[in-house]
């Protein structure tokens, strides 16, 4: 397999993940903005819609967005316990969330990442919408368990850590948001979330 990535964007949730999952992949850079590939592909051929991720699979499919892809690395390597058991109650739980990560907190982080930091009233508004947001995390995580399904670790755990992290970086402050800040805490010093950002150049 073949991870097409953009360093520290979403798809280092997938990326973690393979890495949990011990799977043989490579990984290839993406220039989003260029449409290239690291190698000088033209990456529109192979993700139509120009983002990352897209996981390119041995026999040459290619699956897109993020939460399909984490959903599909969990059931292709289901001895790493990275999402409940299709068909049960838990596995609701982990759609539920990841379509919250992906629907709600990811997008509000997008008037960061548009080409123009937003400023002023538009910036408050950015803030606001984003620590909306997380302090749905906050309170999830509240009662005392350390992943958002509760005890073991997910691939939802992964792309909450990418997404939640993105605060960081953008000058939006985890302090009143105790519970999401240790989560992104937590997952970071998980050996395979730095492998991946190693891996991408993110650290050292």
């Amino acid at each position: 397999m073949k991870l097409y990535y953009k360093p520290g964007a979403c798809s280092l949730a997938s990326h973690i993940a393979l890495m949990e999952a011990g799977a043989p992949f490579s990984i290839e850079k993406v220039d989003t903005e260029a449409g290239r590939t690291e190698s000088g592909a033209d990456y529109r051929k192979i993700s139509p819609r120009g983002y990352v991720p897209a996981l390119e699979l041995d026999d040459g499919r290619v699956v897109t967005e993020g939460a399909a892809i984490l959903q599909f690395i969990a059931d292709s390597y289901r001895d790493s316990a990275l999402a409940p058991a299709a068909g049960t109650f838990e596995r609701t739980r982990l759609h539920e969330l990841l379509n919250f990560v992906a629907s709600e907190l990811h997008k509000s982080f997008g008037p960061f990442f548009s080409g123009k930091a937003p400023e002023g009233e538009a910036r408050d508004t950015a803030v606001k919408a984003v620590q909306s947001r997380l302090r749905h995390i906050d309170t999830i995580l509240a009662d005392g368990r350390p992943y958002l399904l509760g005890e073991n670790f997910s691939v939802v755990d992964a792309y909450c850590f990418v997404v939640t992290n993105w605060a960081n970086f953008v000058d939006i402050s985890l302090d009143k948001l105790p519970h999401a800040k240790a989560l992104v805490a937590r997952v970071a010093e998980r050996p395979s979330t730095v492998a991946a950002m190693r891996a991408e150049g993110l650290i050292n």
